[in-house]
């Protein structure tokens, strides 16, 4: 995790809009969760399981994508501005781990 004094000074990181919009995705991820869960306990098919865990993953890649990009938007472009070049490293490690 990193240390807060390293973190951007943007107070407002997230619009209505795009908490209400990121929180919708996340629920139907978390819906699709449970759906795996219960096709795992009826002893679905391994191949059905494995699809529904392939699009939860690609949802998840995808929000995470979306996230990065509004962190690159927002708080990266002020610190840039703000001659704070350490940050660089920082979207270099994040997106590192999206990556993985």
């Amino acid at each position: 995790m990193v240390k807060e004094e390293k973190r951007c000074k943007v107070k407002v990181h997230r619009t209505p809009e795009e908490v209400e919009k990121c929180v919708k995705r996340l629920n139907r991820i978390e819906g699709q969760i449970r759906g795996i869960s219960k096709m795992v306990v009826e002893d679905r098919h391994c191949d059905d399981i494995l699809i529904q865990i392939s699009a939860v993953t690609k949802a998840m890649q995808s929000l995470g994508e979306e996230l990065l990009l509004n962190h690159m938007k927002k708080c990266m472009i002020e610190d840039i501005k703000d001659n704070k070049l350490e940050t660089v490293d920082e979207i270099m490690e994040l997106c590192r781990r999206l990556m993985k």
